[in-house]
């Protein structure tokens, strides 16, 4: 199996290659992230007719079925403890750096950079070249100053604020919208991503109480 066997495969389930790398114990992992449309194919599976964490089973399901068609292992963000160090491997990809604000930005999905998993392959393929220089580099940074509390910063994310500012009528717009801090990267702003599916997020987010 090849890169872009990959690639084709993850798109059936509106899925991308959000980078991948050769980790110095050899072979090969490539990072997967949602795609255009992930939101309406997903929301429709029988995964979220039931019980919790909807999007992480299926996840599981589809990434699993993948590794299997392609001779991979599949590994997950939600597994732990102990936890995959996928921040670790996302900035390996060159395609992920951190952001002013500490959170990791994306060359294509900009602060919206998130994943549902990841394949390892044994073999080394054959990975493109990077497909852009750092976003951060040219940009004016709107995502300072951004949060209406300054609970995302330079310092850090202070996740008690911004729990708090979720509670008030104001908090609303981010509950529903998604974080403005994410929304104002101009990266973000070009990706597809719809409303619904920063909301399903930032409930989760909320109700768990973690990051």
């Amino acid at each position: 199996m090849s890169y872009q066997d990959t690639a084709r495969l993850a798109a059936e389930h509106h899925l991308e290659i959000y980078g991948g790398f050769h980790p110095e114990a050899g072979g090969t992992l490539l990072m997967l992230g949602p795609g255009a449309g992930v939101w309406e194919h997903v929301s429709a599976a029988p995964e979220f007719g039931h019980g919790d964490d909807p999007l992480d089973r299926w996840s599981r399901r589809v990434i699993g079925a993948m590794a299997e068609t392609l001779g991979a292992a599949a590994v997950f963000p939600f597994d732990g403890p102990p936890w995959h160090p996928f921040q670790s491997w996302a900035q390996a990809t060159g395609r992920c750096w951190e952001s002013p604000v500490r959170l990791l930005v994306h060359n294509r999905a900009g602060l919206w950079a998130s994943f549902r998993g990841a394949l390892a392959f044994e073999a080394r393929l054959s990975l493109p070249a990077a497909e852009a220089p750092r976003p951060c580099e040219a940009c004016p940074a709107p995502c300072l100053g951004a949060c209406p509390v300054g609970a995302l910063g330079p310092e850090g994310y202070d996740t008690a604020a911004c729990h708090a500012y979720l509670d008030t009528p104001a908090g609303a717009d981010c509950l529903t919208r998604g974080c403005k801090v994410r929304r104002a990267c101009p990266v973000s702003a070009s990706f597809p991503r719809v409303e619904a599916q920063s909301a399903f997020h930032m409930s989760h987010f909320h109700k768990s109480g973690t990051n």
